[in-house]
């Protein structure tokens, strides 16, 4: 497969020929831990062993990289583990990274708690501002520019090339979380992003029902430093949950389409509800960072962010209150899920500059019955 087919054909095909023996047109799971050699050293196909290498996470990995435009991809046991594997391989104590300051609620903990304490730093900056971006960068320090768009759970947007050369000026690699676009809508590396992270649990597995992440890149000696560690750390998928993964992307493109058009009619409701004070769309032409997100979105996505009037316990109330609209963490998924940012998915941030606001309601929109999420949205806000 080449860039000269079209998306949905990729996610059908790229990495996933049909099976050499029998013919299955479908990747088979090969649940397995090692493999026979043929002689000392002779690996069949390159496979000595599962944590090395396995071909339906092959699969998986050849599938991501060509819908990303990558040279390759890495997958992970999950998102989290994708960004630990990238701060370790590229960051040695002492150096210092910029990261967005409405950052997912994992990664701002993973600086935190946990890469801080091997002498990791980081600065907090918004990444819809170029100077702060720049103000935030420690020259000779700094190795990596780290930003979400749209991010979690503000639905900020940030302009990915000029990002990538404000990075690329200070000599920092630029790392673009694309798990709330995903490569359907947005193709960072296209753009100038030196590495895309993705936590695959999400739109690329579809299905609420496997953990994953991943990271793609263009150049083959970074490729090549982060697979190093990525079989160091071992932190891989199951080849189970990389077969999973691999059949949600089959159909990514056409439940997009779906989670976009739901999106833009549960915006249109919020936006004209008595009950809600802001909505938070990179859709709506208010939007500051509406006019980026036009030049490099193909759509806008299917995560809406809103505030509610009478405060945090009121939010909370529309949270308990809804139905249709299972109240649960993540993302992504066929069904449609509400949360409480502040208490659930950004508890880590509370008391941080990356603390969101106690009156935020966050909505990953479903591929349901449109009319009936408006339905169930009209009850849950009274």
């Amino acid at each position: 497969m080449t860039q000269s087919h079209g998306f949905e054909t990729l996610a059908i095909h790229a990495g996933q020929e049909p099976d050499p023996l029998t013919g299955a047109v479908v990747p088979p799971i090969y649940q397995v831990s090692t493999y026979k050699q043929d002689g000392v050293g002779g690996l069949r196909g390159g496979y000595e062993y599962s944590r090395s290498g396995n071909p339906t996470r092959t699969a998986l990995e050849e599938c991501v990289a060509a819908l990303e435009d990558g040279t390759r991809a890495l997958t992970f046991a999950s998102g989290l583990a994708a960004e630990d594997c990238l701060l370790r391989a590229l960051c040695a104590p002492g150096d210092h990274a910029v990261i967005p300051d409405d950052a997912y609620g994992g990664t701002f903990r993973l600086f935190a708690k946990v890469a801080s304490r091997w002498g990791i730093e980081y600065t907090p900056a918004h990444a819809g501002d170029l100077d702060a971006v720049r103000a935030a960068i420690r020259p000779g320090v700094t190795k990596i520019v780290w930003c979400e768009t749209p991010s979690n759970p503000l639905l900020g947007v940030a302009d990915i090339a000029a990002l990538a050369a404000v990075a690329h000026d200070a000599g920092a690699l630029f790392v673009v979380d694309n798990t709330f676009a995903s490569p359907y809508l947005q193709q960072p590396l296209t753009l100038g992003a030196d590495i895309v992270v993705h936590s695959t649990t999400k739109y690329m597995g579809g299905h609420s029902d496997v953990i994953g992440g991943a990271l793609v890149v263009k150049d083959a000696g970074l490729a090549a430093e982060l697979a190093f560690h990525q079989n160091a750390m071992g932190a891989v998928p199951a080849p189970f949950d990389a077969w999973l993964t691999l059949r949600g992307l089959k159909t990514l493109g056409v439940r997009m389409d779906r989670h976009c058009a739901n999106a833009e009619r549960v915006v249109d409701l919020l936006s004209r509800h008595p009950r809600v004070a802001e909505v938070m769309y990179p859709g709506l032409p208010g939007h500051p960072g509406h006019d980026v997100a036009v030049k490099q979105m193909k759509a806008f996505g299917g995560m809406v962010s809103f505030r509610v009037t009478g405060g945090e316990e009121a939010a909370v109330q529309v949270c308990n209150r809804a139905e249709l609209f299972t109240l649960g963490e993540s993302l992504g998924g066929v069904e449609s899920l509400i949360e409480h940012p502040g208490r659930m998915t950004h508890a880590s941030a509370a008391g941080s500059p990356l603390e969101v606001p106690g009156d935020l309601v966050r909505l990953s929109v479903g591929i349901e019955s449109a009319d009936d999420l408006l339905a169930d949205l009209e009850r849950a806000l009274g």
